[in-house]
């Protein structure tokens, strides 16, 4: 049957509203696997579990979809690296330098960033429960909207970082710098503030203190007051 002309019309229309598509919408290519680790290095969507790659410079790098579930990472370079939606499921990324990293959407449960350099990183809608940030350096880190419950701050340099609609149930901030610290409608229940100094944290409420653990030694913010619930008998 030869087509109308109408119909020829037709499926020309189609074809190049076909051939306008594909030129326009990004294809999401997958990395240089194969590659060794170094600085700006491709993996993106790459397998990467239980590896050691601790001590390598990988600034820069991409890292977008990379599964590095049980690698060790301790001591790597990754400044400036982008991790969006990593998979770190008990990755070890101890005394790392992830400055102005950006982790958002990353997965992963008991992941170590302790002592880490984690200055300007983003953690936006990262789920990262029980991870380890003791001592670690998060000055001006993005914690917006995160799942960060039951991971552990202690000593950790918190100035200046936003965890506003976060979810810090039962995280631990003992002998942490909350100078600045943004908790805007964060969710703080069971969240352990033993000995800490609140006074100079942003946008906390009443009810948020009263959903959290503290004791004697911890400094309020100004117009807060203490709870009667104070000290917590089932933090643990």
């Amino acid at each position: 049957m030869i087509p109308t002309p109408k119909a020829l019309l037709g499926m020309a229309f189609l074809a190049g509203a076909a051939l306008t598509y594909s030129a326009t919408t990004p294809v999401h290519a997958k990395g240089d696997c194969d590659a060794d680790p170094a600085p700006q290095v491709n993996w993106q969507d790459c397998r990467k579990r239980n590896l050691i790659l601790s001590g390598n410079d990988m600034s820069g790098s991409l890292l977008e979809k990379t599964d590095f579930a049980g690698t060790d990472l301790r001591n790597t370079n990754l400044a400036g690296s982008v991790m969006i939606k990593a998979i770190l499921n008990r990755a070890n990324a101890a005394n790392a330098n992830l400055k102005n990293a950006d982790l958002s959407k990353a997965e992963g449960n008991r992941v170590v960033f302790t002592n880490a350099n984690l200055e300007g990183a983003r953690f936006v809608k990262a789920e990262l429960s029980r991870a380890n940030f003791k001592g670690a350096n998060l000055s001006g880190t993005s914690f917006q909207k995160a799942e960060f419950s039951r991971s552990n701050f202690t000593g950790a340099n918190l100035a200046g970082v936003n965890m506003s609609y976060a979810n810090l149930s039962r995280a631990v901030f003992a002998g942490a710098d909350l100078t600045g610290l943004n908790v805007e409608n964060s969710w703080t229940y069971m969240a352990r503030f033993e000995g800490a100094d609140l006074s100079g944290t942003l946008n906390m409420t009443q009810m948020q203190l009263d959903q959290s653990c503290g004791d004697a030694e911890t400094v309020l913010p100004k117009g807060l007051n203490r709870p009667a619930t104070w000290p917590c008998s089932d933090a643990e």
